[in-house]
This record gives C-alpha cells, structure tokens and sequence, in this order.
C-alpha cells in the first residue's frame, strides 16, 4: 500500500534525511509503498509496545531503572529503536539494523495515527502512551544528541556558553530546585524565549532574563514534550478529517477498525478444556474466578432470567472460552431463560441457533473468539437494560464504587480502582481488582482478556495448577500461511485482508 498520492520510490538520500536522528517529532509521513502483510506486522508490533508503556507507566516511577530496563527490553524485542547509538554494523540475528528500526518506528507511528483517531477516547489514549515513549527515548539521548535533535526541528535552544553560566551560577542556583554549584557546572542550560516555558515559569522553576527563561538540562524535555503533544494532537485532529477517503478502501477499512479494537495476547479461542467446567460450577466459579464484567452479567442472568443481544454474546462467548461445551450451553442458557417469560418452545425458535451459531455449527460456520478488554471497551456502550460493556469503563463511578464494596473490596482498594478509572486505565483498574480480591502483589502479567482472568485466576486458587490449556496457536498461524501461499500471488489483495482480518485475534498474540 501507499501512504500518499505522491507515488514515488524512497531513495537512500531521503531514508538519511528522516532517519538520521534516533528520535522523531513525525512531522513528515513516509511516502514509500508497502505490503498489507508488513503493514499489518508494524501496526500490531507498535501496538504491543504502546501498551507496554501504558501498563510501565502505572506500575512504576516513570524514567526509574526498572521502568528504562523493561522498556528497553520490550523495544529490543521488538526491533523498535531503544539507545541512542547508530551503529548498523553489529546486528543481532534475525534483527534489523539501526536504521530498518527507524523506519519500522515511523511507519507504524503514521499507521496507528490512523486507527487512533476516530474518536476522543482512542485519540487522548494514543497521545498519552506516544508521549511517554517519546519521554523515554528523549532522556536515553547524550546531550550533544538532544541538542543536534532541537535544531533539527527548528526548536533553536541553544545551550549557553561556560562563560555565561558561570557569571549566572547563583541566580540560576536560587531559582532551579534541586542545584547546587557543582551540578550547574555539570549541566548544560539552554536559554529558550519565556512563552515556550510558561509551565516551569508559573511553576517558578527557572531563571527569567530579558525575555528568556533559562533552563536546566534536566527541565528541557518539558519543553520539547509539550510541542511534541501540541504537534501531535493536531496531527490526529487532521487525519481523523481523512478518515472518509482512507475508509472507501475496503482493503484498509477492516484493518484499521480491527486495530483500534485490537487484543495482543493470547488466543483463547482454542478449545482444550471442552467439558473441563461443570454447569454445577458456574455459580461458585463466577463470585470467584469471574473477571467484574462477567461477574455482573452473571448476576443479572440469574436475577432476570435474560440478557440482550450484547451480553448473550460477551458472556457466551467467555463460558466458550473457560470450557463449556455447545451442548453444555444449549442447557445452561435453556435453564436460565425458561425460567423467566421464554418457554422452551421459544428458546429453541429464537434462541438457540445464535448459541449453536457462536460455536461454528450453524451460518458461515466461524469459531468466534472470546471478546478481548478492548473490544468490551470500545464496542457499543452498553443503553438501558443492557449489562454488557466493561463495569470500569462504563460504570458511574458511584455505582461502581457501591458494586465493589459489596464485593468486598477495601476501602483503600476501592480508591486505587477509582484513580485508575478516573486515568481512563480500564484493564490497570481490572488488574488491580484482581490483585485486592486475590489477595496478591504486582502480578507477574499484564491483564488484558476476560479469559486471561479466569486462568490466572484457577492458577492462584489452585496452587498453581490451572486448568491446563494447550494452545496451539503457532500450529494454526503456520497452516494459514501455508494456505496463503499454496493460493500464490495471484490471489486478491481484497481477499486476503478479508482473511486476515476474521482472523485477526489469532494473530494478536505474544508468539
């Protein structure tokens, strides 16, 4: 695919000019052709490190050892860019060098541009978790990098001389926090007009001169954070006017959507523990092991005797997932609703093929895969007399507050759960609820599947011993590519992304 009208090849000139520098402002997008399969790789890599940052950025001190060390890790793993040095001669097998990671970094920045806009909440998330990576890459610079890196951008603050610092030393010591002689004469300062610095000047943390504030090297990353959020949330208030002529290709569209939706973990869709669960254990299983969101459909199934259209599907497809069998749900959901005002007769006209049909038995015959965090996030909110949807993200706050207490949450716990809603982190919420009902510290996993949950669940209640799921899924994701290539390059790009996108969950996953 192409990312501009411009159809031109990029030659090595231009690769220079936007790669030359290990850190990007994306102000220029690429202009170069590539496949949907690369595409769709750099799209889901990218998103795999944005939510590394998200889930860093709340279990720990930004910028601390352990969160540097882990991102780095995660950046390494991900041939994406993670040190300042340039050196493409020594490149790690089955790595990219230097300069590929670049150009890997800014496609995939301008591909997610396009999934994250369409709406405030995707946006706000995007910007968030962009600008905290950027923080991290900024800070890993040496300061002739940062400061080569300012005047690359038409940013021109330049660090005053050894001569001017030293004939300021004590004004620049009583109005930055934290310095003292030796340490200004161990960092450089740069002098930027005021208006660029308004938030350390109402902070009163630097140093005003004729018009300009001089900042300490420490402090200049505020500066360049700032523009960079500016640039950026701009940049997606301009592609989301786009977003009409990038939808009329119905190879993107699809893709685009499934991105924005996308779960990156494992696949649970694989059924190995058919018949593991016991309809007798449903009840007990859901006030223990339930993730909150299933927790409550379960509440409201059995207070009601029926869910809609939407829970039906969240919930159904998550008993699937956890172990019950097409003929195990057929009962269970039989039992339920006649028990309300559906008759048997009813539940078999108008019921029971939507169950049979979420197991593959009836309509085209796919086997659906549990809803992932962030469908249950972003899919349609849940309107009255629905009880789908997530419980943090669409809950008042007051009610999930009241909900949880009868849960039995802590007091202090119930706060931690209300700050992290109040941060619009959803899945960190559902984690941390997992963590006070479990009664455990810092789980070792970043949670983000209802059915991730429950095993994760079995597995502390069991000793360790969960409920031995053997997925398969690399066995599966080698016999479609070898589908795809007995089909040949002949086959239509239409038709691919078709496939590949019905089947996007089993390719979400942590290899």
């Amino acid at each position: 695919m192409q990312f501009s009208g411009r159809r031109r090849k990029v030659n090595l000139s231009s690769q220079s000019e936007l790669y030359g520098h290990a850190v990007q402002f994306y102000a220029q997008p690429p202009l170069e052709n590539i496949s949907l399969n690369e595409f769709e790789t750099f799209a889901v890599e990218r998103l795999k490190l944005l939510k590394t940052v998200e889930t860093l950025g709340v279990s720990y001190v930004k910028l601390s050892e352990q969160y540097q060390k882990k991102l780095e890790t995660e950046s390494k793993n991900l041939n994406f860019p993670y040190r300042s040095e340039t050196d493409d001669k020594k490149i790690p097998s089955g790595g990219l060098s230097e300069s590929e990671k670049r150009r890997k970094d800014h496609i995939s920045h301008f591909i997610l541009r396009l999934a994250y806009c369409q709406t405030e909440d995707l946006r706000r998330w995007f910007i968030q978790q962009e600008v905290d990576l950027f923080r991290y890459r900024f800070s890993e610079l040496h300061s002739k990098q940062k400061l080569e890196f300012l005047h690359r951008n038409n940013l021109q603050y330049d660090a005053i001389s050894a001569e001017e610092k030293s004939s300021l030393q004590r004004e620049l010591i009583e109005s930055s926090y934290g310095l003292s002689g030796i340490t200004v004469e161990q960092q450089d300062f740069y002098r930027v007009p005021f208006q660029d610095a308004l938030d350390l000047v109402r902070a009163r943390k630097v140093y005003l001169k004729a018009g300009y504030a001089y900042i300490p090297h420490q402090d200049i990353v505020t500066i360049v954070l700032n523009d960079f959020r500016t640039r950026l949330s701009k940049a997606l208030a301009l592609t989301a006017r786009s977003l009409p002529a990038v939808h009329s290709d119905e190879r993107l569209q699809p893709l685009l959507t499934h991105l924005s939706h996308a779960y990156v973990g494992q696949d649970y869709s694989v059924q190995k523990n058919v018949g593991r669960i016991s309809l007798e254990q449903v009840d007990s299983l859901s006030g223990k092991s339930f993730p909150l969101c299933m927790r409550q459909l379960h509440q409201s199934l059995r207070e009601n005797h029926h869910l809609r259209h939407g829970g039906r599907m969240q919930y159904g497809l998550f008993l699937k997932g956890i172990g019950l069998s097409l003929e195990q749900a057929l009962q269970f959901w039989r039992s339920e609703f006649i028990r309300g005002k559906v008759d048997a007769d009813k539940f078999d006209k108008a019921y029971a093929y939507g169950i049979r049909h979420m197991f593959g038995k009836e309509g085209k015959r796919a086997d659906y895969t549990p809803y992932s965090c962030m469908k249950v996030i972003l899919s349609n909110a849940p309107g009255q007399g629905d009880h789908h949807g997530c419980p943090f993200r669409h809950s008042d706050p007051e009610l999930l507050k009241q909900k949880l207490q009868v849960y039995k949450v802590p007091p202090s716990g119930i706060g931690q759960i209300l700050e992290l809603v109040k941060g619009m982190h959803y899945q960190l919420a559902c984690q941390k609820y997992f963590e006070l009902t479990h009664n455990v510290e810092d789980v070792s996993f970043s949670l983000s599947h209802p059915n991730q949950y429950f095993i994760e669940s079995q597995k502390i209640l069991g000793g360790g011993k969960d409920l031995k799921r053997e997925v398969d899924t690399p066995q599966r994701s080698q016999e479609n590519a070898a589908a795809r290539a007995a089909r040949g390059p002949t086959a239509s790009a239409t038709g691919h992304l078709a496939e590949m996108t019905e089947d996007l969950d089993s390719f979400f996953q942590d290899g």
